[in-house]
C-alpha cells in the first residue's frame, strides 16, 4: 500500500494539519505536571475523542499523543522503561481513528507520529551526544512505526544537534519524516538558530525531510513572518510547514487560555499560504472550532503574493519588537545565502526583504 502522507502531498495543493494536543487535553481534565502520554492508557477514549474532533474539523493529518515520548522526557514520570508501549499505543489509537474515518467518509487521513525534544542539552553545552539522542529517537520512532503511523513528525526543536539526532533516529524506520523548529521573540530558536539558517541546515541533513517549517513560538503574526523568512531562504521544491499558536496566552480562572479567535486563525491560514506554507495547522490553544475556520479559509483561498509586514500586523496584531528589528538581518542576501529564493527572485547585497 502506498504511503498516505506521500500520496496526500503528491495530490493536494495544501494539507491541513491538526490543532493543539496539550492545551486541548488540559481542557479535558489533564492536570499540570501530568504526562499527557499516560492518557493513552488511562483515558484512551479522551485521546480518541480529541483526534476525532480534529478529523471532524477537516484535518488531513493529525499527530499522535506522543510529544514527550523519548526516554529522557518519560524519565520525569518514572516511565523511561515504557517507551515502546507508550508510543506504540499512541500510534494505535490514532490509527484506529484515521482508519474509521477513512472507511466512513472515503477521505484519506494520515497519522503523524509526534516526536518532541528530549529536554536535554547536547555537547558541548550539556552531557548528551548526538549518538545518544539518535538512539532515544530511534527507540521512539520504531514504536510509532510499529503502531501504524504514516509519517514521523519531529517538532518544536531548537538546536542543530537535536534536529540531527532526531533525523538519525527517525531514519531507521524508513518512513518519511518532517521537522519543525520553534522560533521565539528574538526571531530565533532558544539555541539561536534563525529561520534562514534552519532552511539552509535542512539541506545538510541526510536523509532530508519531506517538509520542514515552524511551530509554536509566540503569536500568529510572528509565525507568519517566520514562514516568509523560511520561504525566502528555501530551495525550489521545498515544502514548508506552518503550525502557529492561537494568539497569545493569558490566565483565566487558574487556566492558561489563548486569545486567538476563529476569525484570526482564518486570516492566519490565508497569510501563511501566501507566505509559502503548504502544510497549515495550529499549535498551542488551537481548538477544533479554530480548525474548522482554518479549513473553510484554506478551501476558499487562492494563494497570492507574500504578505507585507503591514498586512500581517493589520490582520493579526503586532509583532514582537525584537523580531521586527531583526528583519533585515534575516534577509537571505544579508545572510550570504544562495541568492535564489524559492520564488526564484535574486537579491543584491543591499536589497530589503520583500515580506
Amino acid at each position: 500500500m502506498s504511503n498516505r502522507f506521500e500520496t496526500l502531498l503528491a495530490t493536494r495543493p495544501f494539507l491541513m494539519l491538526d490543532g493543539a494536543t496539550g492545551t486541548n487535553l488540559f481542557q479535558m481534565g489533564l492536570m499540570t505536571g501530568d504526562a499527557p502520554e499516560m492518557w493513552n492508557f488511562e483515558h484512551p477514549e479522551k485521546i480518541e475523542q480529541l483526534h476525532q474532533s480534529f478529523v471532524d474539523a477537516g484535518s488531513d493529518i493529525f499527530l499522535t499523543n506522543s510529544f514527550g515520548g523519548t526516554r529522557y522526557r518519560l524519565k520525569l514520570h518514572d516511565a523511561q522503561d515504557r517507551v515502546y508501549e507508550i508510543n506504540r499505543e499512541a500510534a494505535r489509537i490514532a490509527r484506529r481513528v484515521a482508519d474509521k474515518a477513512e472507511k466512513a467518509t472515503g477521505r484519506m487521513i494520515a497519522v503523524a507520529g509526534s516526536m518532541g525534544p528530549t529536554g536535554e542539552l547536547y555537547e558541548p553545552l550539556g552531557p548528551l551526544t548526538i549518538s545518544d539522542g539518535a538512539d532515544a529517537f530511534a527507540e521512539q520512532a520504531r514504536a510509532l512505526a510499529d503502531g501504524g503511523v504514516d509519517v514521523l513528525w519531529i517538532e518544536t526543536m531548537s538546536s542543530r544537534e537535536e534536529v540531527a539526532a532526531a533525523v538519525k533516529g527517525a531514519a531507521v524506520t524508513g518512513l518519511p519524516f518532517v521537522t519543525t523548529c520553534s522560533f521565539d521573540t528574538n526571531g530565533r530558536t532558544m539555541m539561536g538558530l534563525t529561520p534562514a539558517e534552519f532552511a539552509r541546515f535542512v539541506h545538510e541533513l541526510d536523509p532530508k525531510p519531506a517538509a520542514y517549517g515552524a511551530n509554536c513560538g509566540v503569536g500568529a503574526p510572528d509565525l507568519v513572518l517566520t514562514i516568509a523568512q523560511l520561504s525566502q531562504a528555501a530551495a525550489p521544491g521545498d515544502i514548508i510547514i506552518a503550525k502557529g499558536n492561537c494568539g497569545i496566552p493569558y490566565y483565566d480562572e487558574g487556566k492558561i487560555r489563548y486569545n486567538g479567535t476563529p476569525d484570526l486563525m482564518a486570516d492566519y491560514a490565508r497569510l501563511v499560504r501566501d507566505a509559502g506554507a503548504r502544510l497549515v495547522g495550529g499549535c498551542c490553544g488551537t481548538s477544533p472550532e479554530h480548525l474548522a475556520a482554518i479549513r473553510k479559509s484554506l478551501d476558499a483561498h487562492q494563494p497570492g503574493t507574500a504578505p507585507s509586514v503591514e498586512t500581517i500586523v493589520k490582520l493579526l496584531g503586532p509583532l514582537t519588537s525584537a523580531l521586527a528589528a531583526n528583519l533585515n538581518a534575516e534577509s537571505p542576501a544579508a545572510q550570504g545565502g544562495a541568492g535564489e529564493g524559492r520564488r526564484g527572485r535574486r537579491r543584491s547585497a543591499g536589497s530589503q526583504p520583500s515580506f
